[in-house]
């Protein structure tokens, strides 16, 4: 397929005093690689050429990049796709050799919880399904699952969101609302910073999240990023420490939904974690990436988040001290949900979109 879609893309940054100021255009270019998905919610790179990719109901599919080509590979059992439940993300273990994670909403006497489990991918087949972790994040409700993953050199993490439940943000014997750190085969690593402390969990690396649906370890600075959905108004950018409170929803920069009423008891507080960036209006993001490639060298070492409700690619240039210190918005033109933006191994960067399509950023 591999059509190019010309847009030309406007720019924003954001300035010591807070106020938005404009700066040129540039073009950049969306290649449509594929077309005719649904909801693709995750990208994997297998190789340059090809990657595996999750459609939300519960499909895992291979993607040949060169042609566009679309094969089924897997149909997951038990998957409670509802509301904004499915099959969510998926990566290639770096630990081991053909061994693959996903994150998905397990379905338990009719009720959704995030889940992370793994397969093993070789010769253009998934086998040996199995869940590695089952969290106690159970509710009725069809919202705020996360869920991304990302590994440092040992360990893997995973994000869930509040499950529609205000209160297990700061409930911290629910692994909703939280960043979850493990080892590779689920277990939970001796050094987290909650293991004596019988009254949090003990997988949980950070609380007080409420829907983040981007996270991203990056190698070269060691700092572990998220991003998440704050209510009306008050998307934020996160830089994930261990056993930190973030703040939800004592805190938050966003609006009640039915009325200008903020939420919590204020925007910030001692002892709460505070954003390194706050989108108001709300972009709704929908994942995240720092860019460390060589094809693009006016993105290395920037976050890359894509964009829901405001359909763009949201571009944040961040000071060694990890201060967002500049925003850009490219693609607003395409009009579409960018879901998942992911790097392969060459360094291109390919996202795909809630209309089903799958595109290759160019300049």
């Amino acid at each position: 397929m591999n059509t190019p879609h010309r847009i030309r893309s406007s720019a924003l940054a954001i300035i010591t005093s807070g106020v938005i100021a404009s700066t040129p255009a540039f073009a950049w270019q969306a290649e449509k690689i594929t077309d005719g998905l649904v909801i693709p919610w995750g990208l994997a790179y297998i190789d340059d050429n090809s990657m595996l990719l999750t459609e939300k109901a519960g499909v895992i599919k291979h993607i040949d990049l060169k042609s566009g080509e679309q094969n089924t590979l897997f149909r997951l059992p038990n998957v409670w796709a509802k509301g904004q439940g499915g099959l969510l993300d998926i990566t290639l273990s770096p630990f081991e050799e053909d061994k693959l994670y996903v994150t998905y909403s397990k379905d338990v006497d009719g009720e959704g919880v995030t889940t992370l489990a793994s397969a093993i991918y070789k010769d253009d087949e998934v086998s040996n399904w199995q869940d590695v972790f089952v969290s106690k994040s159970r509710t009725d409700t069809g919202r705020h699952f996360g869920s991304r993953i990302t590994f440092d050199d040992n360990h893997l993490y995973f994000s869930i969101g509040d499950r529609g439940d205000r209160d297990n943000g700061q409930n911290t014997l629910t692994h909703a609302g939280s960043i979850l750190r493990l080892n590779a085969d689920g277990s939970t690593p001796s050094d987290n910073p909650f293991t004596d402390n019988d009254k949090v969990l003990d997988e949980i690396w950070s609380f007080g999240h409420r829907n983040p649906q981007g996270l991203y370890y990056d190698f070269p600075s060691q700092k572990l990023w998220s991003i998440e959905h704050g209510p009306r108004g008050g998307d934020e950018i996160n830089l994930i420490k261990a056993g930190a409170n973030y703040g939800w929803p004592v805190t938050s920069h966003g609006k009640e939904y039915w009325g200008p009423i903020s939420v919590g008891e204020s925007e910030t507080k001692e002892g709460i974690e505070a954003p390194k960036k706050v989108y108001i209006p709300s972009i709704a993001p929908g994942s995240l990436i720092v860019y460390q490639g060589e094809k693009y060298p006016e993105l290395q070492g920037k976050l890359l988040a894509g964009a829901l409700k405001l359909t763009h690619i949201n571009i944040v240039t961040v000071n060694e001290q990890g201060e967002a210190i500049k925003e850009e918005r490219i693609l607003e033109d395409l009009g579409e949900r960018i879901r998942d933006i992911e790097t392969s191994p060459n360094g291109d960067i390919f996202f795909s979109t809630d209309n089903g399509n799958l595109y290759r950023l160019k300049k």
